[in-house]
């Protein structure tokens, strides 16, 4: 990896972190095994060096159907060539638009934009207005919600945030909720959640979600950002049958392209908007947020999934993975240690120390043997576009890094096999 490595100190000179998202940052892989990237094809990847990977988790879970999918390619290049930009709306505005309603048909306007921060920022201001009150209440068991700062604040990279009004509640406990609630009763403006997290949500869990924003009078906003085009097409909304207020989408949507939503009840989302008789909402103004070849990756994206079973696809790939996987950890006596946890669409990895705690020093491992074996893997998170054999040859390579780990644990002593520092977390206090 001589030129990665090269590059990786180009990008620090340049970059604050050497990276434009913090969970791709070289501080997530081994020292020296932070591969960059030069081109991806499918569910392939090489960097810089020519080294080839299978790649999840692509794009921080945003590139559903691999890259340069085709009929994504054809769409956004017949756009490009068309203009990027006006000084007026284009038709493909209304027809972006549309075709997302008839795919999230629990929603009844939408407006795009670049970044899902923008778009759940959105949310909130408009929730606050809507309702007329300030404090914002997340779910404080879900990682990550906008790079603003009414959600920085609750995290430990707090440098340069002023004090706001956000408040925290659990996943899947809905008497800690309802306390919460009853305790700033008629101050909180909005719930922010995901509908679920790496399992299904508790039987009627949200349900009583729902039924608790409605007694409380607040708005129930769902980000979908992960589970839009990963669960269903219609996002989790779509699946449990139960309907938000306001729904955020981005990631998989536009299959890599920048491009995010913010949907909802119209008299929510028409305060942003010319007709109404309230005080306007300054909502998502932004140069870049309509872009013709982002609507049409996104586009195409939903034709994709409405001509194709990509869901099912997805959950085949992650059942076979995941069966694999366990099957290889428990035969190297690692079973314990290394768990795939998660919805088969959406898998992540659990790598647990001698006395079954997390451990970054045990992951720092388990990636460097993967990145060795050619498997570019934060998470398990699996593409449509893998195939059979790249599954069999991951499987491989996890048992190949299950017999390291089995050393580690029988020695106590994993950094004896990382090569170098562990792996860090991202939100964390100091660098």
């Amino acid at each position: 990896m001589r030129r990665s490595r090269e590059v990786n100190e180009r990008l620090h000179r340049a970059i604050p972190g050497g990276a434009h998202t913090y969970a791709k940052g070289d501080d997530q892989y081994p020292a020296g095994m932070a591969p960059v990237i030069s081109h991806g094809r499918g569910a392939h990847v090489w960097d810089v060096d020519g080294n080839r990977y299978i790649e999840y988790g692509s794009g921080l879970r945003s590139v559903v159907l691999g890259h340069a999918h085709p009929r994504v390619v054809d769409a956004v290049q017949i756009q490009v060539g068309r203009g990027a930009n006006f000084a007026r709306p284009s038709l493909v505005e209304a027809e972006a638009a549309e075709r997302f309603l008839e795919t999230v048909p629990t929603a009844e306007m939408v407006k795009f934009a670049k970044n899902g921060s923008d778009a759940t920022t959105a949310a909130v201001r408009l929730a606050r207005a809507y309702t007329g009150r300030s404090l914002v209440a997340v779910c404080r068991d879900q990682p990550f919600f906008s790079t603003d700062d009414w959600f920085i604040a609750t995290t430990p990279m707090r440098s340069g945030v002023p004090p706001q009004d956000t408040l925290a509640f659990p996943y899947g406990d809905l008497d800690a909720l309802d306390t919460l609630l009853t305790e700033n009763d008629g101050r909180v403006a909005c719930l922010i959640m995901e509908a679920a997290t790496a399992l299904d949500p508790p039987p009627w869990y949200l349900h009583g979600v729902r039924a608790l924003a409605d007694r409380h009078g607040c708005l129930l906003v769902f980000d979908e950002m992960i589970t839009g085009f990963r669960w269903a097409a219609a996002g989790a909304q779509g699946l449990y049958g139960v309907v938000p207020d306001l729904s955020t989408f981005g990631k998989a949507m536009g299959n890599g392209f920048a491009v995010s939503a913010l949907a909802g009840r119209r008299e929510i989302m028409e305060r942003g908007g010319l007709r109404h008789e309230h005080e306007r909402v300054f909502l998502l103004s932004t140069t870049h947020g309509a872009e013709t070849h982002s609507l049409a990756a996104a586009m195409a994206v939903m034709d994709v999934f409405a001509e194709e079973d990509v869901i099912g696809r997805l959950h085949w790939l992650g059942d076979r993975l995941r069966a694999g996987v366990a099957e290889v950890a428990h035969q190297a006596g690692v079973g314990d240690h290394v768990v795939v946890r998660g919805r088969s669409s959406n898998l992540v990895f659990a790598t647990l120390d001698e006395g079954g705690r997390p451990s970054q020093e045990y992951r720092t491992l388990f990636l460097r043997e993967l990145v060795r074996g050619g498997v570019l893997g934060p998470s398990f998170v699996v593409s449509a576009a893998l195939s059979e054999a790249d599954i069999d040859r991951t499987i491989e390579v996890v048992a190949g890094a299950c017999e390291v780990y089995r050393l580690a644990l029988e020695t106590g002593d994993p950094l004896r096999y990382t090569g170098g520092r562990p792996v860090k977390p991202v939100f964390r206090r100091f660098a």
